[in-house]
């Protein structure tokens, strides 16, 4: 965590800053800013782009987008993380409210609007709309089918389409007031991944509402090789440990699952005969459940690439649980969520800190 005040934020009147953390975009940076420039919001916006020290042609791109509108900031990240990116910008901030968003996401036009309307309603701290994987080209749309079931996203509701508001221990990305922001102390920057997590587990212990709104759906683009999206899931375990050790209370059962997963299957290959037996009925069951939530996913799929869906959900499964074990070795293991998920022993997880 770091500074969130600066003397220039304060006083100008902005209703929101735009936080977008940036890092070689020169891809998709010109139609990604193109998108969220065409808010429909009424109130003054500003945003911010804070570049990681971009190797293409990102920064060069973004310095012309400033200087067609005045509403656009480069801001440099020299430690080339994404919450060092969200802190800088926090610090920088004017407006009142602020948003992320990234640069691999398709917002709708009332994204900003619907956000803002949500919180000046109160009663929530944190407001965002489910996170929709959509692909476009033919990895990415095959991840983005995976993560269309219920073996991709772990039952996690905010993944899925929905029709009415639900509450949520988290969101993707999102839109706060910037006091409560500065209240919990921004983004944690030991977190280079699951800072959004982390920091939305400090609002709710601080006693806030995250709440996700069908209004504020955004499709996003997942990975693009099966070795990307292996790397990106072993990340996401080994700082879910992170996070349960600080946070025990935001542990779900589906986070446990893969860890299981790929004990199971090592015990199948070195463990004790009667064990191996038992680990591999496991493994055999858990193969019945990929192929026929493959078959049920390809349906709606070309078949040719459907075909590469169980080793999909295998790669997403048993890297996140490898992650897992390597995070438990670095930071220790999560005892005290583990026991919570397990019921054994209950966390609280409020206080009444923002309650107002």
């Amino acid at each position: 965590m770091t500074e969130t005040r600066s003397a220039s934020a304060e006083g100008t009147g902005l209703d929101v800053t735009v936080l977008v953390p940036v890092l070689d975009e020169e891809a998709h940076i010109r139609e990604a800013a193109a998108a969220m420039r065409a808010q429909r919001f009424e109130g003054t916006i500003e945003f911010l782009f804070i570049d990681g020290g971009s190797k293409d042609a990102t920064r060069a791109l973004l310095e012309e987008i400033a200087r067609e509108d005045p509403r656009v900031r480069l801001l440099e990240n020299p430690a080339r993380r994404t919450p060092n990116a969200l802190n800088i910008g926090l610090v920088h901030a004017r407006g009142e409210y602020v948003a992320r968003m990234d640069a691999h996401t398709y917002y709708p036009a009332e994204y900003i609007r619907a956000g803002i309307e949500r919180l000046r309603r109160g009663g929530v701290e944190s407001v965002s709309g489910p996170q929709l994987a959509f692909g476009t080209d033919r990895w990415s749309r095959l991840i983005a089918l995976a993560l269309s079931t219920v073996l991709g996203t772990g039952g996690a509701r905010s993944r899925r389409a929905m029709e009415e508001e639900i509450e949520v221990d988290t969101g993707f990305t999102g839109i706060w007031r910037r006091s409560t922001l500065e209240a919990v102390g921004g983004w944690d920057e030991g977190w280079p991944n699951d800072q959004d997590f982390e920091l939305a587990a400090r609002i709710r212990k601080a006693g806030g509402k995250i709440t996700c709104i069908p209004e504020m759906a955004a499709r996003y683009v997942p990975r693009n090789s099966l070795p990307a999206l292996v790397r990106q899931y072993a990340r996401y375990g080994f700082y879910r440990v992170k996070t349960s050790r600080r946070h025990p209370e935001s542990m779900r059962r589906s986070h446990v699952l893969p860890p299981a997963l790929t004990l199971t299957a090592l015990v199948s290959a070195v463990g004790p005969r009667p064990l191996r037996r038992l680990a591999r009925l496991g493994l055999a069951a858990y193969a019945l459940a990929l192929l026929r939530t493959s078959a049920t996913a390809a349906r709606s799929a070309d078949p040719r690439e459907a075909a590469f869906l169980p080793a999909v959900f295998a790669a997403m499964h048993l890297s996140y649980g490898a992650g897992f074990f390597a995070g438990s070795l670095r930071f220790g293991p999560p005892l005290a969520a583990l026991a919570h998920v397990a019921g054994i022993r209950r966390v609280e997880a409020r206080t009444p800190e923002l309650r107002r």
